[in-house]
């Protein structure tokens, strides 16, 4: 049974984001752990915690398992900006959200690597990695996920060598028996933007995030079609199968074997109505024969 939800707002909590994705026959969501454009997080209610375990692990009628959540940090974080100010806002919000998720044991912390703004990519990737190195701790329970990004601008992440630098610079990434604590989220339309062609290849890019980063870094995906074809560089999330990469790449997806079992995200233009849709949409490709 895939593990399949989408972005909900946390501006009523957790206990409600629970109830919502149950409504729509999600067993996984995203949110963001503060406003998307940067800010102060709302203080944390443990009433809300222990209230959200009590929805989230009853028995569900449908028999759907809860999977790992998938937060997500504010778009405005740029650990690697040539700003200062930026950069420590970074290292503020990655670290106060870090121990934030450590109420909710286990789950994930999605972000995007960030703009190097000028200062090249290498540079870019040495500063994502230190502040990485700064927020992160030894017995943390959360796994930090960098996500695949388009490419646009500056950004570092549109290739998967990008992302491999990033992983080999963090502490503790698994190596020389330290905890596993670092992995990826590949966003369907962020890949295909960036050049990655997943319509027409889709076992042949796995095979190059294999060879590159390793498919056991692979924790979660971002499922969204693309309003722009394969290259463009553009990061303009369509609904599934509106977009340029179509039902059939959704469908491929979803049965993939290295792919069907990892918490699978929808970050499309949608209404809870419109993601409840897509959701029984998704599970019906899984299930064809």
């Amino acid at each position: 049974m895939l593990t399949l939800g989408c972005h909900l707002t946390a501006a009523k909590g957790y206990a409600n984001m629970a109830k919502e994705a149950i409504s729509i026959g999600a067993n996984t969501f995203a949110f963001f752990t503060r406003n998307p454009r940067g800010g102060k997080s709302k203080e944390l209610d443990e009433a809300d915690v222990v209230a959200f375990y009590d929805i989230w692990t009853a028995e569900r009628e449908d028999g759907l398992v809860p999977g790992k959540l998938v937060a997500h940090a504010p778009y405005t974080l740029n650990p690697c900006s040539a700003k200062d100010y930026v950069r420590e806002f970074a290292r503020m919000a990655m670290k106060e959200d870090l121990e934030r998720m450590e109420h909710t044991p286990g789950n994930y912390y999605n972000f995007h690597p960030g703009s190097h703004v000028g200062q090249g990519a290498e540079a870019g990737i040495e500063m994502i990695a230190e502040v990485l190195n700064e927020v992160m701790w030894d017995d943390m329970q959360t796994t930090v996920l960098l996500e695949t990004m388009a490419g646009k601008g500056s950004e570092i992440g549109g290739r998967f060598e990008e992302l491999a630098e990033i992983i080999g610079k963090v502490r503790l990434n698994g190596e020389n028996g330290e905890p596993d604590r670092i992995g990826v989220c590949l966003d369907t339309c962020h890949v295909s933007d960036g050049g990655y062609d997943i319509v027409s290849d889709l076992d042949g890019v796995l095979e190059e995030f294999d060879r590159v980063i390793g498919l056991d870094r692979l924790k979660a995906l971002h499922l969204n079609d693309s309003k722009n074809p394969c290259g463009a560089h553009k990061d303009r999330h369509e609904k599934i199968g509106d977009g340029y990469l179509g039902l059939e790449t959704f469908e491929a997806v979803v049965r993939h074997q290295a792919l069907k079992d990892l918490p699978m995200i929808l970050e499309t233009p949608n209404d809870l109505d419109g993601y409840a849709k897509e959701i029984v949409l998704l599970r019906e490709m899984a299930k064809k024969r």
